[in-house]
Formats: C-alpha cells, structure tokens, sequence
C-alpha cells in the first residue's frame, strides 16, 4: 500500500487500515539508527520488533523479530525486496528463506505461517511503530 505522503520526508505512515485497531505511538529509534534497504531490530517490553528502512520504494515497515518457522528471532536480519504483479514488498528470513508481506504478515508461497505487522511512521527524523 502507497502511502499518499510518502514523498514528504518529514512525515511518513505505512500500513493495512484493515489491520489497525486502536494504537499507542511509542519512539523506537532515530531514522539514522536503521540501514537504508535494510533492518534492525528493537526490544518492546518482552516483544522484539523488526523495523525495516525500505529506501529504495521510499517506505518503512515493521514486524516482529521471531520467525514463525524455526522460532528463531532472525526476520530482522533478512533480504527486503517486492514480489508479483502488484510489487508486494516482503522480507525473507535469513536462515529459512521462509518470506513474508511486509504488509500483511502473510507468508508468501507457503502454508499457515504469518507474522504480525506493525503501522509505522517517520516524524522529525524519528521512527514511531504503533503498538494496539
């Protein structure tokens, strides 16, 4: 999903309206503290969260950090890119190759494995995930 602001660098929100319920805003780091079209990972209370700097479609994602497959916490450390007609963006874990929307959570190709999704959105150089 394009997020209508994504071209104003102060201000930037992506995520599934259908997936959103009520959200708490919490700072999760500065936009430099997290590689261009790549990912990092911070820690929430007893969650891990994966945030990703997805420079190259002008997008930030979020996640969580434990890959559904092998239960190893690794998402954050995958390949970003886009896939299928529509250029749905998805991280695959580096250890399983197990991919995932960035979207949706969905896993892409395979069975009933997901992972949850975070809104994320840039405000004054500052990486905000929405947390319901």
């Amino acid at each position: 999903m394009r997020n209508p602001a994504a071209g104003k660098a102060h201000t930037q929100t992506n995520y599934n309206m259908e997936t959103v319920i009520a959200t708490q805003w919490i700072m999760a780091c500065y936009v430099d503290d997290v590689p261009e079209n790549g990912g990092s990972c911070i820690k929430h209370g007893d969650e891990q969260i994966a945030i990703f700097n997805f420079t190259r479609r002008n997008e930030w994602y979020a996640t969580q950090n434990l890959c559904p497959h092998k239960q190893q916490m690794a998402i954050s450390r995958g390949m970003i890119g886009s896939t299928g007609e529509n250029c749905e963006p998805k991280v695959a874990c580096p250890f399983h190759k197990k991919t995932f929307s960035l979207l949706s959570g969905e896993c892409i190709g395979d069975e009933d494995l997901s992972i949850k999704t975070y809104p994320v959105k840039i405000t004054d150089g500052k990486v905000f995930i929405g947390i319901a």
